[in-house]
């Protein structure tokens, strides 16, 4: 069953602006270590923080609360499998917020998608809730 649905577009000028305003500043206050690895080793830094950013905006909009009720920045934070898959990693308020809306029986899978078109960045996650226990042929 689905949970939440979030979707978020980002202006990598906007985020590329910012960084040139508040550098370290912002990077540390949004972005987890290994998204800043990440961005470092592109060549458009501006644009791979800017679809995190959309992603975290898509979360948390999928957790049903936007940016508020204690949810950091940093609570969200995006990988990618080596598939070069993006993957979604909450920790924090926002694993909590997930914990509590993810039904008895359920576990919670966190998907999200993002792409880039300059000058805009997109993200798409969906939070769906699988059952711990297989469901019986006459269910499926």
């Amino acid at each position: 069953m689905i949970l939440g649905i979030g979707t978020d577009l980002a202006n990598i000028e906007r985020i590329q602006g910012v960084l040139d305003r508040h550098g370290d500043r912002f990077r540390n206050r949004v972005f987890t270590a290994t998204e800043l690895a990440k961005a470092a080793r592109r060549k458009d830094e501006a644009g791979t923080l800017a679809k995190r950013w959309a992603a975290k905006e898509a979360c948390s909009k999928a957790l049903g609360t936007g940016l508020r009720m204690g949810i950091s920045w940093r609570d969200m934070a995006v990988d990618n499998l080596r598939s070069g898959q993006p993957v979604m990693t909450l920790s924090g308020w926002a694993a909590e917020r997930l914990a509590t809306m993810t039904p008895a029986g359920y576990s919670a899978l966190v998907h999200v998608t993002l792409t880039d078109d300059h000058p805009w960045a997109q993200a798409f996650v969906v939070i769906e809730a699988l059952p711990d226990q297989p469901l019986p042929d006459s269910l499926r």
